[in-house]
């Protein structure tokens, strides 16, 4: 396999390295490669910017107004992006709701919904999971049921990120309880401003308010927010979760985290130590096999190959991954990894601990933050329960 970059790439990377540094915020920046807690304001700003250029829907087709890039310039600009400091582009509207909309919504829908996704001015929340209904998302509950020209929907969501700032919503919802459970569910958009819908956030370890519930009191929806046909929604959710185990891999933050590892390691004077040192090395050989995976699944995707089977595997590594890097700071920084204290961790205060470094003050939220990464888009242990049927037999 030839993996050096052709010369027209190597443009395309260093155009998209000036691009980016020259629009990019710089406190956005600090904040990232700080790990700082971003705004709405952080997060959707760049998502405008990006918008702006073109670029937010930087893996749609042009026929639908993205770039049209090949999947080896979704990478480079993905890199690019991530070492520069750039927020992560939240992925429920560009690269996970649009391609289900582009390849099962109606023109009038393709019409409606990509170009405020492809602005950045609309923000997409997620309704998959539902108490009880996680990994085994196939008995969820949520129930929408048809009322002339509307589905009144009535249920519950978790674990919604981000959920406080949408607009609005794709969700599967059941309407029918006949046959197998995933017969029986079809995929439904709405506005996060209907009457009867509540956003109720969850707190975290850190104070924060990352993820949240939403409860749905007799939502009245237009039946003209039915994507594709009624009852067909699992095969329109498996074809979003090849997306979402993809972008869940992430691999280009973790090789910026990589780098923040390093640099937190030598300043923390355990750089010297061989056997940590052996740790990072490797850490950084397990990250550039997750970029060859990558690859490998992008490559299927551009030949019409289905992915998500090489997807699932993604998801697996990429989430353990996370975990590890994390870890590593944690050890690197030692005490000086304080507790979770908001306030602190802002301000980089390092308590009473002489020679403390503010660069370490974020570290335990991270830590704490990514034992999710192993659970969220499906549990590693039924990922590797699915990748043991679909591709061992």
């Amino acid at each position: 396999m030839d993996l050096a970059f052709t010369p027209e790439e190597q443009k395309f990377r260093e155009d998209v390295r000036a691009w980016v540094a020259e629009h990019l915020p710089k406190e956005t920046a600090r904040k990232v490669h700080n790990a700082l807690e971003l705004t709405r304001e952080d997060i959707q700003g760049w998502a405008k910017i990006l918008g702006k250029k073109g670029w937010l829907g930087y893996g749609w087709p042009k026929e639908f107004g993205g770039p049209g890039w090949t999947a080896v310039q979704r990478h480079l600009f993905e890199e690019e992006c991530a070492l520069a400091g750039a927020p992560r582009i939240i992925p429920f509207g560009p690269v996970m709701v649009a391609p289900v909309i582009m390849a099962f919504g109606s023109p009038e829908q393709q019409k409606r919904f990509l170009p405020g996704i492809a602005s950045g001015e609309v923000w997409w929340s997620q309704g998959y999971s539902e108490p009880g209904s996680g990994s085994d998302l196939a008995s969820l509950r949520t129930r929408a049921e048809r009322k002339g020209d509307k589905y009144v929907i009535n249920g519950q969501k978790t674990w919604t990120t981000l959920g406080q700032y949408g607009d609005w919503m794709f969700n599967l919802v059941r309407t029918s309880t006949e046959g197998k459970p995933q017969t029986g569910i079809s995929f439904i958009v709405l506005d996060m401003k209907s009457p009867g819908v509540t956003v109720r956030p969850i707190k975290l370890m850190d104070g924060g308010f990352e993820v949240n519930d939403v409860f749905f009191d007799n939502v009245e929806v237009p039946a003209e927010n039915l994507i594709g046909e009624e009852n067909k929604g699992w095969t329109y959710a498996k074809h979003l979760l090849s997306h979402e185990r993809t972008n869940i891999a992430d691999v280009n933050r973790a090789k910026r985290e990589l780098e923040r590892l390093k640099r937190i390691a030598k300043a923390e004077g355990v750089w010297d130590d061989l056997r940590f040192r052996d740790e990072i090395a490797r850490l950084e050989v397990d990250i550039v096999a997750l970029e060859m995976l990558v690859l490998r699944v992008l490559s299927a995707a551009t030949s019409g190959k289905n992915s998500l089977d090489i997807a699932g595997l993604l998801k697996i590594k990429g989430s353990e991954i996370q975990q590890r890097y994390s870890e590593l700071m944690m050890l690197a920084g030692g005490p000086f990894s304080l507790p979770l204290i908001r306030e602190a961790m802002h301000a980089g205060w390092q308590g009473d601990f002489p020679g403390g470094n503010p660069t370490l003050a974020p570290l335990a939220s991270t830590y704490f933050n990514m034992r999710k990464t192993t659970i969220y888009g499906g549990s590693n242990e039924v990922q590797r329960n699915i990748v043991a049927q679909t591709v061992l037999g």
